[in-house]
């Protein structure tokens, strides 16, 4: 399983600035990378860091991708900070408007509430938010929150700058396919608040120990980070799909942190955007990705 490990946050931080030259193994990955990514009409970026020992590699790391759903992992965190707080308790009925029902799109809460008027526990919200990626219990969250200026604005104070939460998700089931890129990161920016999350000092530990269970059960992306990975490996993860409009799908994307068989930890980031090609090839570039870098750091 995955544990906790004490990390320093300004030598990670130091790590992903200054850590410029690459050995030629992972000069020979990041090759591997690039080969995959430009097999595939796309955008691809990635960043991938072993934890515990600051080594990685990277494409395209510093250009803006839309999050889509991988955006409801930095809300669970504010949501959790919250808690923390004591502003809110895991055990509180928060209720769910009519209104707050989203009309299309993924949500189980609509599935079993279909008009809303429902008290549901915040524990189960970030359960639905989290592990089945429902677009219903993100937007009631964001609502608890104060809207999405306040969840950016918890990132902002993580040190996570090139991040953005600008929109709802009822905001962008408009008819505008450019809404959903207010919505994005970077991949180093997301492999970063992976790292701070697994450092267990920003959330308290049972907060923390929620979260990763909830990305560990997660049931979205089974074809992406954990394609081809051996069976059983542990992977807490957060995926995040566009839909698709005149043949472009606009983000494929998932992160997470994979449990190395030495013990050590991966972070790792890929989105694939703007894609021409249909939901297997998309998803097997995210498993062909996450297999070379397993490959290189399992040798």
């Amino acid at each position: 399983m995955i544990r906790y490990k004490t990390l320093y946050f300004p030598a990670i931080m130091a790590i992903f600035l200054l850590l410029s030259g690459l050995s030629s193994g992972q000069q020979t990955l990041r090759q591997q990378i690039a080969a995959i990514s430009k097999n595939i009409p796309a955008k691809v970026g990635v960043y991938a860091m072993v934890l515990e020992t600051g080594d990685t590699v990277s494409y395209n790391r510093d250009q803006q991708f839309p999050m889509q759903s991988v955006y409801k992992f930095p809300i669970a965190m504010a949501i959790l900070d919250q808690v923390d707080k004591k502003k809110f308790t895991l055990d509180q009925p928060v209720m769910v408007n009519k209104s707050d029902i989203m009309p299309r799109g993924v949500s189980p809460i609509r599935e079993k509430y279909p008009v809303g008027n429902v008290a549901i526990p915040l524990r189960e919200l970030l359960q639905y938010n989290i592990s089945a990626s429902d677009g219903t219990a993100c937007d009631v969250l964001l609502r608890l929150l104060g809207g999405t200026t306040n969840a950016n604005t918890y990132v902002r104070q993580l040190g996570v700058k090139q991040m953005t939460i600008a929109t709802t998700e009822k905001e962008q089931q408009v008819n505008d396919e450019m809404v959903q890129y207010r919505n994005w990161s970077t991949p180093a920016a997301m492999t970063a608040l992976l790292t701070i999350f697994y450092e267990g000092q920003v959330l308290s530990d049972s907060s923390n120990a929620l979260l990763l269970d909830l990305m560990i059960t997660s049931g979205p992306g089974a074809k992406r980070i954990k394609g081809l990975l051996p069976p059983g490996t542990v992977v807490a993860h957060k995926t995040g799909t566009s839909g698709t409009a005149g043949g472009l799908t606009r983000a494929t994307n998932d992160a997470g942190i994979i449990t190395l068989p030495n013990g050590h930890h991966l972070a790792i980031a890929i989105f694939v955007a703007d894609a021409k090609a249909d939901q297997d090839e998309r998803e097997a570039t995210i498993a062909k990705i996450t297999k070379a870098a397993w490959d290189h750091w399992t040798k």
